[in-house]
């Protein structure tokens, strides 16, 4: 790609960025699906003539890109959230107890049963662990639609969440994300090592428990450090919340992620648990909210600019590999396997008289939501580059098919669902007032 094509694609990103949402904000078109299609318009073109888009030749960059866009949602999540999560307080870890039911139950479940389909389909062990593992967790980047709006400060406010549904869906792209890291593993292992025997214990104990632990430590180390400067230091010129200045959200992820690796675990977990450090402490203060609006859109360009070069590549073959097996596994992913997965998963958590349940629609519309993105690609692209076998380019068509149908499907149910359930939320708050 040569650099004037770099500043128009990114110019016209940005553009996109600026006036979509408010455009787009009532109809049932989400400015992800418009992105895509915008990019395979231009694909058409000779526009893209020269342009690197084979994921083969250009799986580093892909890596990087897609690593990036991800961390910065992580991060705008980890300070959008407004429920607190206390490691003394066993109250607090119940009123996430969706959220875990999703992870430990749910994701599994996806990851297995997406696996069991890629086997079927006649993938390798290896490729089809990896199939499951990119494809299970929900996506923090496009799923803006069905997520928590951001922080709520101001000094008269009680800081926590109301829309279980919103919460639930954020917290779980928040923190799945870095818990799928071990499957992605899995099959690394299996294709660079073999028989399980020769590595299960090596990845029971350190990829499986070891690197999360150290990734949720560094995340609180880093957090909590950063928010005693910004909120506490003795030193007028560290105390940045005063000022008001929100890069401290960008170099609070920088510090995070690099801190998170550095030690040995995973860093997209040290990126979110230290923006929920960071986020307890004064939960109030209008800081937060500047450091989100930051992440959000810096989010929103990102994710914009990878979403038009993704649809640009739909069309220049990028999709060439794709056969009806992989049309097959990604629909049902998004139609039957998530929800059904995310359903069970949800099926104990019925709606108790308090403040932030779910009934059966709000538990339904949680296990369909299940949107899949930026992420998927990012594991992919990682896990080629450990074991290059793993880099099919039948794989890179079906994930990128699978994300371009999660795009268009998810994003055209979203706000017509969406708008439903507020309205019913809103006619029991008034019931019950």
């Amino acid at each position: 790609m040569t650099a004037d094509l770099v500043y128009l694609v990114a110019g016209g990103s940005l553009l996109l960025a600026v006036v979509l949402p408010a455009v787009l904000s009532r109809w049932a078109v989400s400015a992800p699906m418009v992105l895509v299609a915008v990019g395979m318009l231009i694909g058409l073109t000779p526009l893209p003539d020269g342009m690197p888009l084979d994921p083969q030749t250009n799986r580093a960059a892909i890596e990087h890109v897609t690593e990036l866009v991800v961390l910065v949602a992580l991060m705008g999540v980890g300070l959008a959230l407004d429920r607190p999560l206390e490691l003394r307080n066993p109250q607090s870890w119940r009123r996430w107890g969706a959220t875990w039911r999703l992870l430990l139950i749910g994701m599994p479940l996806t990851i297995a049963a997406v696996a069991m389909l890629g086997w079927v389909a006649g993938l390798a062990p290896a490729a089809a662990i990896l199939l499951g593992a990119a494809l299970a967790p929900t996506d923090p980047v496009l799923a803006s639609d069905v997520q928590v709006a951001g922080p709520q400060t101001g000094d008269d406010h009680e800081v926590d969440e109301s829309d279980e549904l919103r919460f639930t869906l954020t917290s779980e792209a928040g923190l799945n994300d870095g818990l799928a890291f071990p499957f992605v593993y899995v099959a690394i292992l299996l294709a660079t090592k073999g028989a399980v025997s020769n590595w299960a214990l090596e990845w029971l104990g350190f990829y499986l428990v070891a690197k999360i632990v150290i990734g949720v430590v560094a995340g609180i180390v880093v957090g909590r450090i950063l928010a005693y400067l910004a909120f506490r230091s003795n030193t007028e010129s560290l105390r940045v919340a005063e000022r008001g200045e929100s890069l401290m959200a960008l170099a609070a992820l920088v510090t995070a992620y690099g801190a998170g690796e550095v030690v040995g675990g995973y860093g997209f977990l040290s990126v979110f648990v230290c923006a929920m450090t960071f986020r307890s402490a004064e939960r109030s203060h209008d800081y937060h909210a500047a450091m989100h609006e930051v992440m959000e859109r810096l989010e929103r360009l990102l994710t914009l600019f990878v979403l038009l070069v993704l649809g640009v590549a739909v069309t220049r073959g990028l999709l060439e590999a794709l056969d009806w097996r992989g049309v097959a596994i990604g629909l049902a992913l998004i139609l039957v396997v998530r929800p059904a997965a995310g359903a069970l998963a949800l099926a104990a958590w019925a709606k108790p008289p308090q403040q932030g349940s779910m009934d059966r629609s709000d538990r339904w519309a949680t296990a369909f939501f299940g949107v899949r993105g930026v992420g998927s690609l990012y594991y992919l692209a990682y896990a080629a580059g450990e074991a290059p076998e793993l880099g099919q380019d039948w794989l890179w068509s079906t994930v990128s098919f699978t994300v371009i149908a999660s795009v268009f499907i998810h994003g055209a149910l979203a706000t017509p669902v969406m708008t439903r359930l507020d309205a019913k939320h809103e006619v029991e708050q008034e019931a019950d007032s």
